[in-house]
């Protein structure tokens, strides 16, 4: 039991950090470089980003780093008051609340959304002028969370 709690640990605090790299290059740097391209040409990169993305090992990460975090929590839940599980509840909430949940209800039906749009059709402009003001706020919260959750990660690796 031992070792796949330190093997889900370590596997969590390495996909969480991946998944911060992730989310900060469009925060910092590729959503400002798609925009500076012209809107058409951004909103079609960007769908055709959000189409690969789904055939990537993106997804398969995506899902198996939040099931990590999750089984984290309720470790850290049952192991209550013994090194390092405070900061696996912790991390693991801070990943399911600000990765998982805020990709859900923020960033999906915003995908969905421009997924649906003409990247030159007469909605375009607002669609994306809607995008950039609603995306990229979600996408920081997921980069800090995602931070926050791998530094409390690495608290509990370095506790246990």
């Amino acid at each position: 039991m031992q070792l796949v709690l330190t093997a889900t640990l370590w596997f969590a605090a390495l996909s969480v950090g991946v998944m911060a790299r992730i989310y900060f290059a469009f925060s910092v740097f590729v959503l400002q470089a798609l925009d500076a391209a012209g809107r058409p040409v951004a909103m079609a990169a960007m769908q055709s980003i959000n189409r690969v993305i789904l055939k990537s090992p993106f997804l398969p990460l995506f899902f198996a780093s939040s099931l990590a975090c999750l089984s984290l929590v309720i470790s850290g839940v049952m192991l209550w008051g013994t090194a390092g599980a405070w900061q696996m509840v912790s991390g693991g909430a801070f990943y399911l609340i600000g990765m998982l949940l805020v990709t859900i209800i923020g960033n999906v039906p915003l995908n969905d959304a421009l997924e649906a749009t003409d990247a030159n059709g007469p909605e375009g402009e607002a669609i994306w002028r809607r995008y950039r003001q609603r995306w990229l706020p979600w996408n920081h919260v997921r980069t800090v969370s995602c931070t926050v959750s791998l530094a409390l990660l690495i608290g509990a690796i370095a506790s246990r």
